[in-house]
């Protein structure tokens, strides 16, 4: 993904891009095929057999030369945003327990004993404002408490956001994993802007992939389906701790029974309006 350069806008604030132009296809667009989209091309968002390609300007030439190479393809519909619109309200700073959510951006230096996350959530959600996003935060300030965890694994990590936080607090190895390629390269960017390298490593792939990837804390804010599915084949050594989240009322109640049946034990829970669950497990 093209990396921002920061300008302002007619408000004085600092935005990576004014406008996003989008374009959604049916049919996947391959990395080879986004080398010759341009350079106002910002990322591919692949979902199942569609792909929604983002421009920070508009490509209809870009569009219809690929169209024209690849005829495999079709474009359905398209769309404009401001960026403020596509991001909502999350392009100022956001304080979650000791956390200071901050857009690179914004020149802020954060209090002693506040810990900064620089965060560029680029053209992908995961900016900290979803309820579960930030009750994850919560149960991973909760957890550092409780126990120093040292190897992490953040499936479904988005921008990384969690994946930082976890290595701020303490964890020497996070393995940070997305089947998005859109959602890779933006998690890569943000572990470097947290200069985190050395801890964090970012992987395309699936939960189901992980199963024997060591960790003694598993962050899993990701759907139900492959949450439910992670639950039945993984192995769930004594003293493991698992944050489980991205989950509403009827969900959470057949996560929660999963786990009991695994031998793990509810240590803590969370909601936000009795709607959006955050669970926090152990085994052993």
């Amino acid at each position: 993904m093209m990396q921002a350069d920061y300008e302002n806008n007619d408000l004085g604030i600092l935005y990576p891009y004014e406008d996003l132009y989008i374009y959604y296809l049916q049919g996947r667009v391959s990395t080879k095929d986004e080398r010759n989209l341009g350079e106002y091309f910002l990322g591919n968002w692949v979902e199942d057999n569609t792909s929604f390609l983002f421009f920070s300007s508009p490509a209809q030439e870009e569009l219809a030369r690929l169209l024209k190479r690849r005829d495999d393809l079709d474009l359905i519909d398209d769309y404009q945003f401001t960026y403020k619109e596509w991001q909502g309200s999350g392009l100022d700073t956001l304080s979650i327990e000791q956390f200071l959510i901050c857009p690179p951006w914004l020149e802020i230096m954060p209090d002693e004993g506040v810990i900064r996350i620089s965060l560029d959530p680029g053209v992908v959600f995961g900016n900290g404002l979803h309820p579960t996003t930030r009750d994850c935060l919560r149960a991973l300030a909760y957890t550092a408490r409780e126990k120093p965890f040292y190897h992490v694994l953040d499936l479904g990590t988005g921008t990384g956001i969690l994946a930082l936080a976890a290595a701020f607090l303490g964890g020497k190895r996070v393995m940070a994993v997305d089947l998005n390629p859109l959602c890779v390269k933006t998690a890569i960017r943000n572990v470097g802007l947290n200069n985190l390298d050395h801890i964090v490593q970012v992987a395309a792939g699936r939960a189901e992939d992980c199963m024997k990837e060591p960790a003694d804390l598993v962050l899993a804010n990701i759907h139900h389906e492959v949450v439910a599915r992670f639950i039945e084949n993984r192995d769930f050594q004594d003293g493991r701790r698992f944050i489980i989240s991205g989950l509403m009322r009827s969900s959470a109640r057949d996560i929660k029974d999963r786990m009991e049946k695994k031998g793990l034990r509810l240590i803590r829970e969370w909601d936000h309006e009795m709607t959006w669950y955050t669970m926090l497990f152990q085994s052993g």
